[in-house]
C-alpha cells in the first residue's frame, strides 16, 4: 500500500498527510543537529507530538534530556515554557493565580506556565505529589480549572517531563495515575564512543539547542496531528492491540495491567509513526514498535517480578511474542 490508498479513509487529506510527513522528517534531522542520541528515538518524540500526547524522558543525569525537550519545542516553532521542579513548587504556580487589582477592586487571572503549547516539567518527581496532580487535568482534558472556572489550554498542548531514575533523596515517584497520562516513556542511553567524541568537538563551546533550526509552528503542528487522527487503522488492528493489552492484564507477575486509554494510545502512536514512515495505513510492525515505550512503564509490576528483575519492557516483549499479528 502506498499514498494512493488513501482512498480506503475518505477523511484522510493526501496533501495534509504529505506536508505533515514531510515536516515529520525534517524536525528528525535539526533534531540530529543539537541532540546527540539515535535517531529512532528522535523519531519517537516527534511521533509523540503527532499523536498529541505527552512525553516522559527518564534517564541518568548528563545524557541530554533537558536538551532534548528544549530541542523538540525548538523544532516545533511553538509556544514554550519551563517548569523548574521543586520540592515548595504550589499548583498555583502551575496553573495560574487570581490577584486582586486594587485600582479596578477586581480579581484579575494570572495564568501559569501551563498555558503554553509546550510546557517542559524539568525533574518532575521533585514536585511534590500535590503539585503533580495539578498537571493531570491539563494533561488529559487539555483544561485547568482555577477557583471554580475552568479555562482551555491552547492546542497543541504537550508536556514534556523529565526524570532522574537514580536519585531518590527529595523526590516523590509519580503515582500510577500520573504515568497513565503520558503517550510515551523514553531514555536516551550514553552516545558511542566516536559519536560521544564528535559531540566533544561540534558542542564544546556551542549552545546545543541554538543549532537546530525551527521548521515548524502552531498550526503546522495541528495539521500534523489531525493527518495523524486520519490515518487508517483496519479493525483487526485495532483487535490486535486489544489482544496485547489483554495480555498484560491475564499476566500474574502483574499487579495491574494496561489499561484502556494505554491501548488507545498504542493505536496513536501507531498512527503516528505510520505517518513518520510515509505510510497512510497502520500495519502490525508500527504496533510492534511503539508497544514497549507505550506500555511498558504503564504496567505494575509484582513483588516477585521487580526481585527477578522482570521489567516492563519484558512483559510487554512477550506479550507481542505470544498475540498473533494479523496479515494485512
Amino acid at each position: 500500500m502506498d499514498v494512493a490508498t488513501a482512498r480506503m479513509n475518505p477523511d484522510l487529506d493526501a496533501q495534509r498527510f504529505e506536508q505533515a510527513s514531510h515536516l515529520a522528517g525534517e524536525m528528525v534531522r535539526v533534531l540530529a543537529d543539537g541532540v546527540r542520541a539515535p535517531l529512532d528515538t528522535l523519531a519517537a518524540a516527534v511521533a509523540c507530538m503527532f499523536s498529541g500526547g505527552h512525553l516522559l524522558i527518564e534517564d541518568v543525569p548528563g545524557v541530554g534530556k533537558t536538551v532534548l525537550a528544549k530541542s523538540l519545542a525548538r523544532a516545533a516553532g511553538c509556544h514554550y515554557s519551563r517548569l523548574q521542579c521543586t520540592s515548595d513548587l504550589l499548583p498555583s504556580d502551575v496553573t495560574g493565580v487570581h490577584v486582586y487589582d486594587q485600582r479596578n477592586q477586581t480579581f484579575e487571572f494570572r495564568p501559569g506556565p501551563v498555558f503554553t503549547n509546550i510546557l517542559l516539567a524539568d525533574e518532575i518527581n521533585r514536585a511534590s505529589p500535590k503539585t503533580q496532580s495539578a498537571l493531570l487535568e491539563s494533561m488529559e482534558e487539555h483544561q485547568v480549572t482555577v477557583d471554580g472556572q475552568t479555562r482551555q489550554l491552547p492546542r497543541p498542548f504537550m508536556v514534556i517531563a523529565t526524570m532522574n531514575p537514580v536519585e531518590y533523596e527529595g523526590t516523590f515517584p509519580l503515582p500510577e495515575a500520573q504515568l497513565d497520562r503520558f503517550a510515551l516513556a523514553i531514555s536516551i542511553g550514553y552516545p558511542p564512543a566516536e559519536a560521544e567524541a564528535d559531540m566533544l568537538l561540534d558542542l564544546a563551546d556551542k549552545d546545543p539547542v541554538a543549532q537546530v533550526d525551527v521548521v515548524g509552528d502552531e498550526l503546522r503542528i495541528a495539521d500534523a496531528i489531525l493527518a495523524a487522527e486520519s490515518v487508517y487503522v483496519d479493525p483487526s488492528i485495532a483487535r490486535y492491540v486489544v489482544d496485547i493489552v489483554t495480555n498484560t492484564r491475564q499476566d500474574r507477575r502483574l499487579v495491574l495491567g494496561a489499561s484502556p486509554r494505554a491501548a488507545l494510545t498504542v493505536l496513536r502512536m501507531a498512527k503516528a509513526t505510520a505517518l513518520i514512515g510515509k505510510c497512510n495505513y497502520v500495519g502490525p510492525e508500527h504496533v510492534k514498535h511503539v508497544a514497549p515505550a507505550v506500555l511498558a512503564h504503564r504496567l505494575v509490576m509484582g513483588s516477585e517480578a521487580r526481585v527477578s528483575g522482570i521489567t516492563g519492557s519484558d512483559v510487554v516483549n512477550e506479550a507481542l511474542r505470544a498475540v498473533r499479528a494479523p496479515a494485512l
